[in-house]
């Protein structure tokens, strides 16, 4: 029998504090995040108005010209800042269930978040004949009541995973018939705007997308990942977490929490992506080759997917531009094709 053993390195900080740190995952999180960054300005030069990854740069440090200027910060930045946040915040959230779940398939988008917030948008648009601020508070509260519901749904002395799971991806159906009510009961002016809505894109995106999702994403980043190592300990069952000191039930709330908001959020900034939230955590587990949640290396990767995706959406098609978020379901659905694959061959499923 071969034992690997995994390198970490622990840094002790002028306080006193003792932080591990895996070199592998750091060395990933910082390439990862390189590619992001390099991905962002190809986006930004890319267009109608093609610009060299050199004029990108200096146009964003305030030396380009007057026309640079405002097809960069005006037009396209924003949308590459929504698709980092965007990919980022979605990926969090999935690491963070299939955390919880202990199950690579406790996706945000299979267990019912994503349908309820488009349940919320969709009800905004129908409904209320709702602007824009109205499909986004919609996609909010239409997420966050799912999330509480999914929650008391599998609440039976705890929440356990496959429960949680099982009982999501019964809401799912349920949301998505009732999103398809929905479209029956619209004129064909609001069934266009949200059939579009539903379909997942980047485009259009200004600042008033930007900075909400930015706030956000400043104050529940931050908080996920300051609950990694309890949610690396929840990984391990729930009398293991209480053995070693961990607050289960409301460790589990704070993340659970802090996910369904970031895929609220996320929905409303750029409508329903699929399939994100499921494959970023699986891919970054993979490639740092470390146990646990991942959350950092999870965060840059969905940022990083969800750019490369809505560059092949604007780019490989010629002058059809696709939304990002038929690029992602293609290539989601194949991930989770071979991920059902690789786990009834495990014997998991």
């Amino acid at each position: 029998m071969t034992v690997r053993v995994k390198a970490v390195k622990a840094i002790r900080t002028p306080g006193g504090l003792s932080v591990r740190v895996d070199p592998r995952a750091a060395a990933v999180v910082l390439l990862l995040a390189a590619a992001v960054l390099a991905a962002g300005v190809v986006l930004i030069g890319s267009g109608d108005f093609p610009i060299s990854p050199g004029e990108v740069i200096a146009t964003l440090l305030g030396n380009g010209a007057p026309a640079q200027e405002f097809i960069v910060k005006d037009l396209r930045l924003p949308r590459v800042l929504v698709g980092m946040l965007v990919g980022a915040s979605l990926a969090l959230s999935g690491a963070i269930f299939q955390s919880i779940s202990r199950n690579p398939l406790g996706s945000p988008d299979v267990i019912g978040f994503g349908q309820g917030a488009t349940a919320g948008a969709l009800s905004a648009i129908v409904l209320f004949d709702g602007g824009a601020v109205a499909v986004a508070g919609g996609a909010v509260v239409g997420g966050v009541v799912t999330g509480v519901a999914v929650y008391l749904l599998a609440w039976k002395r705890g929440v356990h995973g496959y429960r949680l799971v099982l009982v999501g991806i019964g809401v799912a159906a349920m949301l998505t018939a009732a999103n398809h009510y929905l479209l029956t009961r619209a004129s064909l002016v609001d069934a266009g705007r949200a059939t579009l809505w539903m379909t997942g894109s980047l485009d259009g995106r200004d600042w008033a997308q930007v900075w909400p999702l930015l706030g956000m994403c400043a104050v529940l980043v931050p908080l996920v990942l300051m609950y990694g190592r309890p949610l690396r300990m929840l990984e391990m069952g729930d009398d293991a977490a209480y053995a070693l000191g961990v607050p289960v039930e409301r460790t589990r709330m704070v993340l659970m929490g802090s996910g369904v908001v970031l895929v609220a959020v996320a929905t409303a900034a750029a409508g329903p992506i699929a399939f994100v939230a499921l494959s970023a955590p699986q891919l970054a587990r993979r490639v740092t080759r470390s146990p646990g949640p991942n959350l950092a290396a999870a965060a840059v990767m969905g940022a990083a997917l969800l750019l490369m995706a809505d560059w092949v959406a604007t780019t490989a098609f010629g002058e059809r531009q696709l939304p990002v978020g038929v690029v992602t379901g293609v290539l989601g659905g194949c991930y989770l094709l071979w991920l059902l694959v690789t786990e009834r061959k495990a014997g998991r499923i």
